[in-house]
């Protein structure tokens, strides 16, 4: 009994003396550094948010296929387009009519966000005057109006500087001495360009007389071809229209006679009797009007901008027009240019004799954007009102 239990006491100590030996192998084991934690990037900086682009918006009344007035406006978007890429985003609405749609249209655009917007004919005015009131943020551009307000301004091109080239041209065409002229509505733009045709007529032919048929329309091809029609009729052999489509050309070469393309280059249309295009460019200006509000320069003034200024020309003039024609017209549009020549010089007298400009005196914008009156030569008489 006494061997078992030595022998029991032997085997605890030679597991003692194993688990200490365990132990201090194990506290003698030196432990391998952990590897250095790498330091934590930096968060990378985040790219600055481009910015929104400035939304720009166009209400044209006719079409942007009409070839005229309204496609002269289309080419001018295009041209900001192209120029300020990304910068910008435009948008159009075409064919509005002038009135209650059209404030309807430019309270749309305000809504989607745009902060530029141009109205693109007279009649715009009235409705653009309106939400411009209530909408002092955005900037409100009218062409061709004379209402102006703190975030609404007014531009236009020098149309009746190429009236007169035109005039010029027909008189010395014209066989019968009688030309035509296609108007929309008697307003002073208008009647500057009717009187325009015919004092460029009567300076190089004194014997000529031009008949007016009004449409009260800008864009209707029926009503303007009727209306060409009608003066051909009453023996005028050169036309000139302030409509926006290519009718009255068209109808001219049906006819056998002359006229001319209106706004856009119309050579195509009618090239037999095509005689030459009074052109607008309205690139440049929509160009200065962007920059202005992306530099934060815009402000509130009346742009009016001619031959001089490049926004007028009078281009494509016809190989069968006689040179010492095309010579007239090519010193007339030096003139405009460096200012020696002004298309509204006096004496100019109503055709009912008043006169209207002093002789010698050279009429203003305020004498221009108040013509209410026919010259000398024009049958008839101004409608009243619109």
């Amino acid at each position: 009994m006494k061997h078992l239990a030595r022998r029991s006491l032997m085997k605890q100590a030679a597991l003692v003396a194993v688990f200490a030996t365990a132990a201090l192998a194990g506290c003698g084991k030196k432990e391998e550094p952990k590897p250095a934690a790498a330091p934590t990037p930096a968060p990378a900086a985040a790219p600055a948010p481009a910015p929104e682009p400035l939304k720009v918006g166009f209400v044209y009344v006719g079409p942007v296929g009409d070839a005229g007035w309204t496609f002269a406006h289309e080419l001018g978007r295009k041209h900001i387009e192209e120029k300020f890429g990304d910068k910008i985003k435009t948008t159009f609405v075409e064919k509005v009519p002038e009135g209650a749609d059209a404030e309807r249209v430019i309270r749309d655009l305000v809504a989607q966000g745009h902060t530029l917007i141009f109205a693109t004919s007279f009649g715009f005015g009235d409705a653009m005057e309106k939400v411009a009131k209530d909408h002092p943020n955005v900037k409100f551009e009218h062409a061709t109006g004379y209402k102006t307000a703190e975030n609404m301004r007014v531009y236009e091109g020098r149309f009746y500087e190429d009236a007169y080239m035109a005039g010029v041209v027909a008189g010395r065409m014209t066989k019968t001495n009688v030309l035509g002229f296609v108007g929309s509505f008697p307003i002073p733009e208008v009647l500057r360009n009717i009187n325009a045709f015919t004092l460029g007529a009567q300076s190089v032919n004194p014997k000529v007389s031009t008949k007016v048929v009004w449409v009260n329309t800008w864009f209707d091809p029926p009503k303007e071809a009727e209306a060409a029609q009608s003066l051909i009729n009453s023996k005028a052999d050169v036309l000139l229209q302030n409509t926006d489509s290519t009718a009255v050309l068209q109808t001219a070469e049906k006819n056998g006679k002359y006229a001319f393309g209106w706004d856009s280059d119309m050579s195509a249309f009618a090239p037999k009797a095509h005689l030459a295009s009074c052109v607008l460019t309205w690139g440049p200006y929509y160009e200065k009007a962007v920059n202005d509000v992306l530099n934060k320069t815009w402000k509130t003034e009346v742009t009016k901008w001619g031959t001089k200024e490049g926004m007028n020309d009078f281009i494509k003039v016809a190989d069968f027009v006689p040179a010492e024609v095309k010579d007239e017209v090519e010193k007339i549009k030096a003139g405009l240019k460096d200012g020696s020549f002004a298309v509204f010089k006096g004496p100019i007298a109503d055709n009912t004799g008043k006169e209207r400009l002093a002789k010698d005196a050279v009429a203003d914008d305020a004498w221009k954007g108040g013509i209410d009156f026919f010259v000398k030569g024009i049958e008839g008489s101004v409608p009243s009102g619109k």
